[in-house]
């Protein structure tokens, strides 16, 4: 039996998608079970005990035709039994069509549904604290056997003993106390529609500080330096004090590895959040105006909280539809004011530290 999964993109839906194989485990142990996905978003599922193979969506193939007809004759070759598509965009469809696997399983979309041999509807109301991103996914296992799709199943991150100790050793490095509450502070988003107001965002991080006498690290890429240093400034004197701006993961892993060591996550959601809750870390994610948050907030609990600018304010978003409160969104962000959700912040923080 080989199985392979496709999931292009984001490095969150690469981590939501790899539950997949953890259930396909339970059924078919002695598959063999192969993951397609983008190259940069390999460390999210390194060493994830239950994949066998990794194929590379590279960016030379995203912009040549020829290059992914080439991918998929490729794939063609390996004779899969079952193709399961998670992603479901153009390549993804076209690699399916030429895959030649009798089981073919895909989101159900009215342009592509001929190309699967099971095109499923997803959801789009939660019935489990999973959230969507996770019960959708798990649908697509439904035609496999409907017993996989109600395993409830967390995404996980696996990282080595060597890595966990050399973030250690950076750590006391850096002078920064891990004896003492140590937050992750996702202060930008992966684009400015996506990314609370930085002065807004100083002012959380000024409470944190206030609250918590914690010590602070940025999650950022190197092109995001300047705007990084720009929530510095903003915050005050004391603040400043408290981050550790030096201290961040020269790459994904390393973050990973930094992030493990954290009370907790807080800021923008992203990646960064869905990196945390499979670490079991902490989050507190402030969730961009037009993105939906029944979507992606997956796990909520005491312990991992989301706020919206909808659960505060439900007469901005009335009648309007996704791409138009995209075109507002930061229009929007201006009326997210940090005191809305101070007293959820408080209560979270509470039950982290104190436990």
């Amino acid at each position: 039996m080989k199985i392979l999964i496709i999931q292009q993109k984001m490095i969150g839906d690469v981590l939501t998608s790899s539950i997949l194989f953890e259930a396909l485990r339970l059924k078919y142990p002695h598959a063999q079970l192969d993951y397609l996905i983008n190259e940069h978003t390999y460390p999210v599922v390194e060493n994830n005990p239950f994949i066998d193979h990794f194929i590379f969506f590279t960016p030379e193939i995203e912009k040549s035709k020829v290059k992914l007809f080439s991918l998929a004759k490729t794939i063609r070759k390996e004779k899969y039994d079952i193709v399961i598509d998670a992603y479901c965009k153009l390549s993804s469809n076209f690699i399916s069509a030429l895959s030649g696997a009798r089981v073919k399983i895909s989101k159900y979309k009215s342009y592509s549904s001929f190309i699967y041999t099971h095109p499923i509807k997803y959801k789009s109301k939660p019935t489990s604290v999973a959230g969507l991103a996770i019960e959708n996914r798990l649908q697509l296992l439904e035609p496999l056997d409907s017993r996989l799709s109600k395993n409830i199943i967390k995404p996980k991150i696996y990282l080595s003993d060597s890595e966990k100790d050399k973030a250690k050793d950076k750590f006391i490095d850096s002078n920064i106390n891990l004896s003492k509450p140590l937050f992750m502070m996702n202060v930008l988003g992966s684009g400015t529609s996506k990314t609370y107001p930085l002065n807004d965002m100083a002012a959380v991080l000024d409470w944190i500080v206030e609250k918590t006498n914690g010590q602070l690290l940025f999650n950022y890429i190197p092109k995001q330096l300047e705007q990084a240093k720009e929530v510095f400034k903003h915050c005050n004197l004391e603040s400043q004090k408290h981050i550790f701006m030096d201290v961040y993961g020269t790459n994904l892993r390393e973050f990973l590895a930094l992030t493990s060591y954290c009370n907790a996550v807080i800021g923008n959601e992203g990646g960064a959040i869905n990196m945390a809750k499979a670490l079991n870390i902490p989050t507190f994610s402030i969730f961009s105006p037009w993105i939906e948050k029944k979507n992606w907030a997956i796990f909520e609990n005491e312990k991992n909280i989301s706020v919206h600018l909808k659960d505060y304010k439900p007469g901005f978003f009335k009648d309007k539809e996704g791409k138009k409160i995209k075109k507002e969104a930061l229009t929007l962000y201006t009326e997210f004011k940090f005191s809305f959700f101070l007293e959820e912040l408080k209560v979270f923080l509470d039950n982290i530290l104190n436990t």
